[in-house]
């Protein structure tokens, strides 16, 4: 009997998928076999270096490695935007390590986390040893030892490190780097794609001070950037280093085939349009992926239902706790021991099933995987192929699937499987003459050189922010020159991941121990860690028993629960100044600067696998505020009163149609939901509109207390969308030139949504008997979006 391919196990989980559900496939594509198209080593490639390649079986490289080692022979700034798995590694590793051989250069590599890093020196450690280059390679992280740091500084050839090292380590240390920084010729940045908004914003800025400390050793380094595909390689790569920046995006690499499925869960209460939940469809395909003997990896939006699909996972394959762990959750919040641990044994492949939030989307090499399955659309095209491309990596045959949740844009693709086949991947923006972000880094710039009078630092006004440092008695100007006085140290209070600062640790004080099991960012510590609420580690639910808010501590125990919980949060904004506005029929739209005030009032206990809510707890933190941009929209009273004269309805299609504006809105910013807020409420703070827990809309005041729309005086709703961070990250600008095209792409939403009252997919949740009332809360979003679009 012949022994089974490869592919069989793949090709007969597809055919058993598409036997038994093929009611839930809603569209499919079969990418082939793609044959590698390889060009022959350089001839002037150190002979060493050829040597290493050859013992580890290369002896030719593929097309766009060519052409790399070309580019880079040229002197240019260079982007490689390829497929997952298509070899980028070697693109930058080839020209920088014949450098390093032939001419005694040094290079400074950065990868957005330690994994990536810890990855990559184990890549080039093996290229080292093939061969006996001697080229040295060093990791520079936060866990490297204190005794250590002086020989990476003065004997590294290679330095491995990240943004934050180079933020708050390196920069401001640059004297003790001198003999590094005089050899510089290579900086590499690899998993350029995660560099967007915030963050990105942040490294852009970081760069600038980079090149500015460069410029003063007498060193000009080339960027050579690595990306999944995206939509503007060379745009981003450009706005991130000031410089033109040419682009490598045609792969000569092979590829095994691969099968895509949209998967959507069915219809189980057609008057609500309500479907099965994607968490109930995401572990079905898992568990028959696992049973089918592959391996697997699961992507999650959250950090809350990875824990909740990991448990329920472990509940069906890791009963016995005596045998090693089938399955494992992977996310940001684990402490680094457990991250690396969770690493090895991928790799080791004594894992069957991986769940993980977007951690794991970067190129970590965690073993050959078969499927790829992804619970909820990630928000972008190119995250998507990304996480799709985690499975398939060794050239075997792969299968991924996107389950859809019950939002517009989830709906929206999977009833459209020839967009998303089709769609090109979207731009990445960042925006990083942002005020705070940009005077956070001329505070760090000035610490470590001084300004020269006329320097230049980014878009804004520099004279004008080092005058306001000198009056905040950071700087003192003397001699044409800008000298930092302060005794403080800049880079520690600067947060390259956020525009807030401050993370919190989760301790365990059970049975008397005292044992940080996590850290939570600042941003998500009050929907998280409040008092009552269960937070969970590999599945093992802990209960909050008491949060340190100024301390920066939760204090947890082990328990039982039979539910986790959610936090409610309640948001009013009020309007500051606004920069500009528009006026189309008998609506105004604008931009500018907002007041936000989020309270958590409290949150819900939610049974697992019934998902019943089972009661609530109340939330007792300070209320949380920033000031950030928005865009948003108000309508005439009199326009609205005559289409909308009942003003509880009018509360709902507001409601309604912020919905279906800011699922739009985020695809067209390519955010992510978190990154992009929505609100209700009057423009003065005085009121906003929520859902109540009777599932109708309800109007609240600025002490949280139940308002009647009919007492609210003059009315005039205002609908919000914000930028998610302080002082804002450049993305409601856009949306605000788009804001006519927003509104039309929403209404069309709505519109082409086959529920007869409202559901998840359009306009959000609706209750039983609203299909019989004379307007159903979906008519009212529309009527809403029919004003707001100037009809």
């Amino acid at each position: 009997m012949a022994s089974a391919s490869p592919g069989e196990p793949v090709e007969r989980l597809v055919a058993r998928l598409q036997r038994r559900y093929a009611g839930r496939i809603t569209g499919q594509l079969v990418q082939p076999a793609i044959a590698a198209r390889q060009r022959p080593l350089p001839a002037e490639l150190d002979p060493r270096l050829a040597q290493a390649l050859a013992a580890r079986g290369i002896g030719q490289l593929y097309s766009h490695q060519r052409e790399a080692w070309d580019r880079v022979a040229e002197g240019r700034h260079l982007v490689i935007a390829t497929p997952t798995a298509s070899g980028k590694t070697l693109c930058y590793n080839l020209p920088v390590l014949d450098a390093v051989l032939t001419r005694g250069v040094k290079a400074l590599y950065l990868f957005p986390t330690k994994a990536l890093a810890q990855d990559q020196v184990a890549e080039l450690n093996a290229l080292n040893q093939a061969a006996a280059l001697g080229i040295k390679a060093f990791t520079f992280d936060g866990d490297t030892p204190g005794d250590a740091r002086r020989a990476v500084r003065t004997r590294g050839d290679i330095v491995v490190s990240n943004p934050d090292m180079l933020h708050q380590a390196i920069l401001p240390h640059h004297t003790k780097w001198a003999q590094f920084f005089e050899g510089l010729a290579f900086v590499v940045v690899d998993e350029l794609h995660s560099y967007r908004g915030v963050f990105g914003s942040h490294v852009a800025n970081l760069f600038r001070r980079l090149r500015r400390i460069c410029r003063f050793y007498g060193v000009a380094p080339r960027f050579l950037f690595a990306s999944a595909t995206i939509g503007n390689p060379a745009g981003l790569a450009e706005a991130l280093i000031g410089d033109s920046v040419a682009a490598i995006t045609d792969s000569g690499a092979p590829a095994g085939p691969r099968h895509l499925l949209l998967w959507n869960p069915p219809v189980v209460n057609p008057d609500l349009g309500l479907r099965a939940s994607a968490r109930s469809q995401t572990t079905r395909i898992a568990r028959l992926a696992a049973k089918a003997g592959l391996k697997a990896i699961v992507f999650t939006r959250s950090r809350l239902m990875v824990e909740v699909i990991t448990k329920y996972l472990k509940d069906v394959f890791d009963r016995d706790p005596r045998r090693p762990p089938r399955v494992l959750a992977y996310r940001g919040g684990y402490l680094p021991s457990e991250r690396r641990a969770a690493e090895t044994a991928m790799r080791a492949g004594r894992v069957d099933l991986v769940v993980s939030t977007s951690a794991l989307e970067l190129g970590v090499d965690i073993g050959a995987l078969d499927v790829a399955v992804l619970n909820g659309y990630p928000g972008t095209v190119a995250a998507t192929w990304q996480r799709l491309g985690r499975a398939g990596r060794r050239l075997r045959p792969s299968l991924g699937v996107l389950v859809a949740t019950s939002e517009p844009l989830d709906q929206y693709l999977v009833r459209h499987p020839e967009f998303f086949f089709g769609a090109s991947p979207e731009q990445a923006r960042i925006h990083p003459d942002q005020l705070l972000i940009l005077l956070d880094h001329v505070r760090c710039a000035a610490f470590e050189l001084p300004f020269e009078d006329g320097e230049t630092f980014g878009g804004e006004d520099l004279p004008e922010m080092l005058r306001y440092l000198r009056d905040q008695g950071l700087l003192q100007h003397q001699g044409g020159r800008w000298y930092w006085i302060a005794d403080s140290y800049p880079a520690q209070s600067v947060s390259l991941r956020s525009v807030a600062e401050g993370n919190f640790v989760v301790i365990d004080s059970g049975e008397g121990a005292q044992r940080v099991i996590a850290e939570v960012d600042y941003t998500g510590a009050p929907g998280t860690l409040y008092e009552g609420a269960i937070y969970m580690v590999q599945a093992r639910p802990y209960q909050v028993e008491r949060l340190d808010w100024v301390g920066r501590k939760a204090y947890v125990r082990a328990t039982r629960a039979d539910y986790y919980t959610d936090a409610i949060d309640y948001t009013r904004l009020k309007i500051l100044d606004c920069f500009e506005s528009r006026q189309q029929g008998a609506t105004t739209s604008a931009h500018g600067e907002v007041h936000l005030v989020r309270r958590y009032p409290g949150y819900k206990k939610i049974r697992y696998y019934s998902h019943d809510n089972i009661g609530y707890g109340r939330i007792e933190l300070p209320d949380q505020e920033l000031h950030t941009t928005a865009v948003w929209w108000q309508v005439r009273p009199a326009a609205l009163e005559a289409l909308l004269p009942d003003r509880q309805q009018a509360i709902e299609g507001f409601l309604g149609a912020t919905y279906a504006l800011h699922h739009v809105a985020v695809l067209r910013a390519m955010a992510e939901l978190r990154d992009l807020g929505r609100a209700v409420g009057d423009g003065q703070g005085t009121w906003f509109a929520t859902l109540g827990s009777d599932g109708r809309g309800q109007c609240r005041g600025a002490d949280n207390e139940a308002l009647e729309p009919t007492a609210l005086g003059r009315f005039i709703p205002t609908l919000f969308l914000y930028d998610n961070y302080p002082g804002g990250v450049g993305l409601s600008a856009p949306l605000f030139d788009d804001a006519q095209i927003l509104v039309r792409d929403a209404r069309a939403l709505v519109a082409a949504c086959s529920c007869p009252a409202g559901c998840p997919a359009c306009i959000g949740p609706v209750l039983p008997g609203d299909e019989d009332r004379a307007l159903t809360p979906k008519a009212a979003a529309l009527a809403v979006l029919g004003l707001l679009d100037g009809t």
